[in-house]
């Protein structure tokens, strides 16, 4: 009879999920403005460009974040989360470039694929922190306690 190890029970504590979220937020925020301003400087959108002024962006990033935030905290308490975690978010990311690539192909609002993808950039790191922060912080493991056996056990 071979023996397996348990699988370690996943712990959310509501000061560390606050200050995961926290920390989620605001390391979006840098990363986002970080990289329209590294977008802005380069491209040189069409001031009609309106994702790439710097309201929209801060909006999304937190709205967004706040709601994969909710995701997280939802999902934490399915068997492995981090994995059901990183697969819910991932598919998000997916599904989150549909209106750049609409917004490229149509070229409305003056811009084009460069801008396309420097939101999808936007995204992408959004993406990338919300699956690393969140579980990295939020989250302690625990080692499942073994139930003592029904009767003691002997050789005899």
């Amino acid at each position: 009879m071979t023996h397996r190890p348990e699988e370690p029970e996943y712990d959310l504590e509501s000061r560390r999920v606050l200050l995961a979220a926290a920390v989620t937020i605001a390391a979006a925020l840098v990363a986002v403005l970080a990289v329209r301003h590294v977008a802005v400087r380069v491209l040189h959108p069409s001031p009609a460009f309106q994702p790439l002024d710097p309201a929209p962006p801060v909006f999304d990033t937190v709205l967004c974040t706040l709601v994969a935030i909710f995701v997280f905290v939802r999902v934490a308490f399915y068997p492995d989360p981090v994995r059901i975690w990183r697969r819910v978010a991932t598919l998000v990311l997916i599904l989150s470039f549909i209106p750049d690539v609409l917004l490229a192909s149509s070229h409305s609002m003056g811009g084009g694929w460069p801008e396309a993808f420097a939101l999808m950039a936007m995204h992408a790191i959004v993406w990338a922190i919300c699956i690393t922060l969140l579980p990295a912080l939020a989250i302690t493991k625990h080692p499942r306690e073994l139930k003592p056996p029904d009767r003691p056990l002997s050789i005899l």
